[in-house]
């Protein structure tokens, strides 16, 4: 009787215990997020293509378990729904996804590199949302979306059209969710330093340009998403719902 009692206060523990879930957590903004999150006391389910940096970032965190998937391969995503198993999800970050460079100038490559911008980061976020859906908490469900500037001025070809999807997607998912008492918001993050995702592309000039469009004359972190992702996460952002969230310096104004 006794391990009978021990079973079920260890299983109510599992069920009440805060989990979140967050895609592309291995590197960059995904990385602090986890960091922030596991910081405020929740277990962390971090998902990506590459194993390493996962293991790096679960091996400086306590409370990280990670998942080896593409997100963008629905026979894959099905591995994140199984490590959720039956707990429900506090919060799910939709955070993976990336600029895709063009493999030619033929009209073939033109399509595939806009369907491959679209599956990287629209698909990704729609396969893991859909996936987790029936598992969010009701009430007090979080889904958080991560854009970027580009989806509201351009000049990023299709990754800017890619992330502008997110932005009329979310307003479908907040009014769906939002009678279950869970929240849908996109954060569109500016300029990030301290990130990979220009690669070798970033140069002094190209950073000089981006602080000089900033109001505050420095570029982001990765921390700065981070805190934005924490204030929704957190009882603070429970009546935020629906909207896109600039975090970017002043670059592009609210509107």
């Amino acid at each position: 009787m006794i391990n009978g009692r021990s079973a079920v206060r260890d299983r109510v523990a599992i069920m009440s215990a805060k989990l979140a879930v967050v895609s592309g957590g291995g590197t960059g903004i995904g990385a602090a997020i986890t960091r922030t999150l596991a910081q405020d006391g929740y277990e962390v389910i971090i998902a990506g293509r590459r194993a390493e940096p996962l293991a790096k970032v679960a091996a400086e965190i306590d409370g990280v378990t990670t998942v080896v998937a593409d997100l963008a391969d629905a026979a894959q995503v099905t591995r994140v729904a199984e490590a959720v198993a039956d707990r429900p999800v506090d919060v799910l970050v939709n955070n993976a996804g990336g600029f895709v460079t063009p493999n030619g100038d033929s009209l073939a490559d033109e399509a595939e590199m806009w369907r491959r911008a679209y599956d990287v980061n629209v698909l990704t976020a729609v396969l893991l949302t859909s996936a987790l859906e029936a598992s969010l908490r009701r009430p007090g469900g979080r889904v958080i979306l991560l854009s970027s500037i580009a989806a509201q001025r351009g000049g990023a070809g299709p990754y800017s059209a890619a992330k502008a999807a997110l932005h009329g997607w979310v307003f479908d998912l907040a009014a769906r969710l939002g009678p279950d008492g869970i929240t849908a918001n996109v954060i569109s993050p500016g300029y990030i330093a301290e990130t990979e995702f220009f690669g070798t592309r970033m140069t002094p000039e190209g950073h000089a340009h981006r602080v000089a469009q900033t109001l505050v004359g420095r570029a982001g972190v990765p921390d700065d998403i981070a805190a934005a992702v924490g204030w929704l996460a957190g009882a603070s952002g429970g009546y935020v719902t629906g909207q896109i969230i600039g975090v970017n310096g002043g670059s592009v104004l609210g509107r």
